[in-house]
């Protein structure tokens, strides 16, 4: 009794298949719509749709044209509350300082001269205070 459906299931299932392909073919034959939607101002027209292409156009009022939209408008600052420009440069300064020419950081092009600048200033310092203290001494 197996040896008699089994052939009889094949049977049925290669008979199937072309049909099936070709359902499937319509389907995918047919491009999905396509649909625009537009914002137009004033008198302008409305462009027209081609083939199976649907526009839909909502019109706004001339003097709306160039003005910032409506969902931007009317909502706060979200940067630094007004400061005075030398208080926010200096807070600049402070925050870059590590890539200014004079640092002494291993990062960036001015991190060996800075590091030298600084050894120099400070033996400098250190022979100043030297010939003082030595001068001071009877």
């Amino acid at each position: 009794m197996m040896k008699t459906t089994f052939p009889a299931l094949l049977l049925l299932a290669l008979l199937t298949a072309p049909a099936a392909a070709q359902d499937m073919e319509k389907v995918s034959a047919t491009p999905p719509e396509r649909i625009s939607q537009l914002t137009v101002y004033g008198d302008d027209p409305c462009p027209r749709s081609s083939g199976d292409e649907i526009i839909v156009c909502a019109r706004i009022p001339e003097s709306e044209r160039y003005r910032v939209p409506k969902r931007f408008r009317g909502k706060a600052k979200t940067d630094q509350p007004a400061m005075a420009w030398g208080a926010r440069s200096l807070d600049l300064e402070y925050v870059s300082r590590q890539g200014l020419p004079g640092s002494c950081n291993t990062g960036g092009s001015n991190g060996q001269t800075g590091c030298f600048q600084q050894f120099l200033a400070q033996a400098r310092a250190e022979r100043d205070l030297a010939r003082r203290q030595a001068a001071d001494v009877p």
